[in-house]
């Protein structure tokens, strides 16, 4: 299921700074998005707002898939075994008992955990914690994988096979949201790459290269869903600004053309390598 914020933005408190305003951004079925930033610059508010764990200030956001979200950290003081939690998560999203049991199993197993079990969550070192959270998070083969540093307290081979995991929701259909500190984190995985940059989000260039900025122009409120992974800067009232893939262009242009009632393209122009567009 498609998961789209239109005009999205977020401020803790009346009258706080907005930590992120005026985010447009499609995530659509299949797709794998970095997430990068400096340090406070609202990544983790935005993956955030994408779960559903927190609801915009201002804006909208539209679709509600099946949804796992595993933060940096997880909370180990919870009275469960590893087994027990994992189970009973997986009940939450739905698993019949025993199909939960099983696929905890499986999935500690898989992740080197195997032999922990029934240890108290409690008890778990931080890199064990953190392969029963991401365990959690896969176990019910969620529609939307929203991953925040997950990779943080694992082990190398851990590492590898919530790489391998991610590669295989999103062969499955799902879409994946992710961040990490390693820029060669799903590098040969990622479709594109956000930058969230003085309270926006921005586009870079995607694992193709090159970008296409399209300025186009139609009556406020009608904006044709586009077929492929972009982001959209509003510029005035009827003008969107639009950046996606080079490979993506055409597609993009013939479905504002093909419109009812149609788009006028405005300009259609590669951004300098060192230009941030919306």
């Amino acid at each position: 299921m498609h998961v789209t914020l239109r005009g999205a933005g977020r401020r803790y408190g009346l009258g706080g700074p907005w930590v992120l305003r005026g985010v447009d951004l499609d995530v659509p079925e299949g797709a794998v998005f970095r997430v990068r930033g400096p340090n406070g610059a609202g990544k983790s508010t935005l993956l955030r707002l994408v779960a559903g764990i927190d609801a915009p200030t201002e804006g909208r956001v539209i679709g509600r898939p099946r949804t796992a979200y595993v933060p940096e950290r997880f909370p180990p003081a919870l009275p469960f075994t590893a087994r027990a939690y994992l189970t009973h998560m997986g009940r939450i999203h739905g698993l019949g008992r025993p199909t939960a049991a099983r696929r905890a199993g499986e999935w500690l197993e898989r992740f080197g955990a195997g032999a922990h079990a029934g240890a108290p969550l409690a008890e778990l070192s931080k890199g064990s914690s953190q392969k029963v959270a991401v365990a959690a998070a896969l176990l019910a083969e969620p529609e939307l994988l929203v991953l925040d540093e997950a990779w943080t307290g694992l082990d190398t081979a851990a590492r590898d096979t919530l790489d391998g995991a991610v590669a295989e929701r999103a062969a499955a259909g799902a879409a994946v949201l992710f961040v990490d500190h390693d820029p060669r984190r799903l590098a040969a995985t990622a479709d594109a790459t956000y930058e969230v940059e003085g309270s926006t989000v921005l586009r870079s260039a995607g694992v193709g290269g090159a970008t296409v900025v399209v300025d186009a122009a139609g009556p406020a409120g009608h904006e044709p869903a586009l077929p492929h992974p972009h982001t959209r800067l509003r510029l005035d009232p009827r003008t969107v600004r639009i950046t996606t893939d080079a490979a993506h262009s055409d597609a993009v242009l013939r479905t504002l053309l093909a419109a009812d009632p149609p788009w006028h393209i405005v300009a259609v122009r590669t951004p300098e390598p060192t230009e941030n567009n919306g």
